[in-house]
């Protein structure tokens, strides 16, 4: 009686031992021969034997030690080939045998299947039953997953009795069945399928009961609800509830489902009433946030806010939030290691400092339960890097029209009174406004109104890092003295972007954009010839981690430089004789932005052969420019093209990125002012600045850009 434990035990030591040493074994190989009904990443998908990364399988790097490896199993292998086997059988394939070749190594093992498919069985009779007086039958079986003359997939048999139980449950049957026969036959290779519908009673919505509320009022939740008394019952309203529910932003959780899952037993007439549960559990109804931050261009921040949910009733929420960014040294440069603020050794000045403080009240179910409302009052100082910087107060009114549907749009108004300043040489270059009278009028603080839509067409499938579908956003500005406007500040302003993602494999990922727009702007004339003008916190600018990454912050397209010194000793001897023409000390950088503007990313993004699991590479090329339509001076022509390479490593708020482009071309020229401070008179002195230098070293031609997120 002893023997027979024994030897459960040798077997289990056997087994135990073959399994380690087969642990030891990388598949370094895994391939199918044969397969022509399914792809190589469906197998891939039915079977417990996975190869190792590219980095860990190919021959020519594997030698690196780099990837991640997977190791054979004899046990699952053997099992493998059972797996197949059925997945081909209920794809129709009932003839199908599956033959292994392995190769094996001390260290590696290299898998092949050779699939013999043979002819699958195929649907000679296909009828569903039950629906003649709901449905046009024939027309209904067209729409179908499954077709006469397809393969015997049993996949998509359920897929069509699902699709038909869909039909009918957003049709008015609640408890609608569908049972499923058929009768296949593998000699003749000829299946027949019967899919056999049981409605069930037709009904209405009756009773909707709402439990859970605590504060919330009744009325909120039925005027934002999709479920009424006396509607059809429609399976996709009571979904549509739930999320519009969750999107109010005052519930932890949210479910809609029937009071009663089964259906009665005895006989009901026709379209009697089925009651709907709402069961909701309300989140706290005010919330507190602190933030610290730090970022390269806005060096360390601080914002704070409190909401209150459901305030006054009806679901409103009302948030008041400030902050205040740039504590610390202004970034010199926006690439490389010199962007990064250093606030220790700096100074903490009160004129670098942007500031927001907001007030919002938020409004759903706004005329109509798809429909949001927003209004805002908002007091600002905000700042773009060697650009500009705005100063205003004011407030925004928006309407979000089916806001969680296909095509959201939003149309909205903002007014407010406030002023911009930017470089005298940007006021001069652009729109020939040389003199500090001029300049001064343009810094006056003065009313702007606009009136805005943006449409949006999100099928992405994640927000922090999609993989998959695309996002269109369409955005038209509207500024003029009809809506509040003053002289200059009348425009009109188009932008559209598309983004596109294709998943490749598991986890490479193919993206591109396409993002331009244009500038309209009414002419002015004050001291000079009518010119169009267009604020420079309006206007286009590029590059930077997020558009052209070969470039800087806005560094891309026209600019001006200037000094303030212009004696002796501002002039770079050593440059000078290097260039063979006069380089000044001291000289700033202005980029004026333009009314035309035009980014093209491409960017592959696969798992790295070190940590696949947190970190990513990506290769990418990005092109664009930025033009001032009808300036005869500029000297900026042609797209720009900027290829290079990047890391990416996870973390909850998303990858951060580091990214490395390469940019071949010549520092961007224009024209040099001096500005006179005592006078405040601007001089040019030349029109095309910087001198042409030396060729830059490889080193000099590679940009560095550090960000949070994907860039697009």
């Amino acid at each position: 009686m002893r023997v027979i434990p024994c030897l459960l035990l040798a077997a289990l030591v056997a087994t135990t031992v073959l399994t380690a040493q087969e642990q030891e074994r990388v598949v370094r190989g895994l391939s199918f021969v044969g397969n022509r009904a399914l792809d190589h990443y469906t197998l891939e998908s039915a079977i417990a034997t996975t190869r190792s990364s590219g980095w860990a399988s190919k021959w020519y790097v594997r030698w690196l030690g780099l990837g991640e490896k997977r190791y054979f199993n004899e046990i699952e292998f053997r099992r493998d080939v059972v797996r197949l086997i059925l997945l081909y059988r209920q794809s129709g394939y009932m003839n199908a045998v599956v033959d292994t070749l392995v190769q094996r190594t001390p260290r590696d093992v290299y898998v092949t299947f050779r699939i013999h498919e043979g002819e699958p069985v195929r649907v000679a009779r296909f009828e569903v039953r039950g629906l003649d007086s709901i449905f046009d039958v024939p027309r209904l079986i067209r729409e179908l997953p499954l077709q006469v003359g397809d393969p015997f997939n049993r996949f998509m048999m359920q897929a069509s009795a699902d699709t038909i139980v869909a039909r009918l449950r957003n049709n008015g049957y609640p408890y609608a069945e569908v049972l499923r026969n058929f009768d296949s036959e593998a000699g003749i290779l000829k299946a027949e399928v019967e899919l056999d519908a049981q409605p069930g009673p037709r009904m209405r919505i009756g009773e909707v009961l709402i439990r859970g509320l605590r504060d919330v009022d009744t009325g909120t939740v039925r005027r934002v609800m999709s479920v009424h008394r006396g509607d059809r019952f429609n399976l996709d309203a009571l979904y549509q509830t739930q999320r519009d529910l969750y999107g109010i932003g005052v519930f932890n959780s949210v479910n809609v489902v029937l009071v009663d899952s089964v259906a009665p037993q005895e006989a009901v007439p026709h379209d009697s009433t089925v009651r709907a549960l709402i069961q909701v559990q309300e989140g706290p109804r005010h919330q507190v946030r602190l933030g610290f931050g730090y970022a390269t261009v806005e060096c360390f921040r601080v914002q704070s806010g409190w909401a209150a949910h459901d305030f006054l009733g009806g679901a409103r929420t009302l948030d008041v939030s400030a902050r205040v960014s740039k504590l610390g040294s202004a970034p010199t440069q926006t690439t490389g290691l010199n962007q990064f603020c250093n606030p220790f050794s700096g100074t903490w000045t009160i004129d670098t400092l942007n500031y927001t403080l907001g007030i919002t009240l938020r409004q759903p179910a706004f005329l109509s339960r798809s429909h949001i409302a927003t209004l805002g009052f908002v007091v600002e100082r905000r700042s773009e890097f060697g650009i500009y910087t705005r100063e205003a107060i004011g407030g925004n009114a928006d309407v979000t029209f089916n806001a969680r549907g296909a095509l959201p749009v939003t149309v909205g108004y903002s007014y407010s009174v406030g002023r911009t300043e930017a470089s005298d040489a940007v006021y001069c270059v652009l729109f020939r406004l040389c003199d500090s009278t001029s300049r001064i009028f343009l810094r006056d603080r003065r009313q702007f109104g606009a009136v805005t839509m943006t449409v949006v067409r999100d099928r992405v499938n994640s927000v922090l890092e999609a993989s998959e579908g695309s996002i269109t956003t369409a955005t038209l500005v509207h500024a003029s003295h009809l809506v509040g406007s003053q002289v200059p500040y009348e425009f009109n302003r188009g932008e559209l972007e598309i983004v596109k993602y294709y998943p490749i494999g598991r986890r490479t990922v193919f993206a591109w954009r396409v993002r331009g727009g244009a500038i309209l702007a009414r002419n002015i004339q004050l001291s000079g010839p009518p010119v169009g003008y267009v604020p420079p916190d309006q206007r286009f600018y590029g590059g930077g981690p997020n558009s052209v990454r070969g470039y800087g912050r806005n560094e891309l397209g026209p600019r001006v430089y200037v000094i303030t010194v212009r004696d002796s000793t501002a002039i770079d001897p050593v440059a000078t004789a290097q260039a063979g023409d006069t380089v000044w000390r001291g000289v700033t950088t202005a980029p004026t932005g333009g009314n035309t503007a035009l980014v093209l990313n491409a960017e592959l993004r696969f798992p790295s052969p070190l940590f696949a699991q947190r970190m990513r590479l990506g290769l990418f090329v990005d092109a664009g420019q930025v033009w001032e339509r009808g300036d005869s001076l500029t000297t900026i022509h042609g797209i720009r093209i900027t290829p290079g390479a990047g890391l990416r490593f996870a973390t909850p708020l998303g990858p951060v990125r580091i990214d490395a482009a390469y940019n071949g071309y010549a520092t961007e020229r224009g024209p040099l002012f001096f500005l006179d401070k005592t006078t405040g008179t601007l001089t040019q002195i030349r029109s095309a600045y910087p001198p042409l230098r030396a060729q830059k070293t490889f080193w000099q031609k590679v940009i560095i850009q550090f960000a949070v997120g994907q860039a697009f």
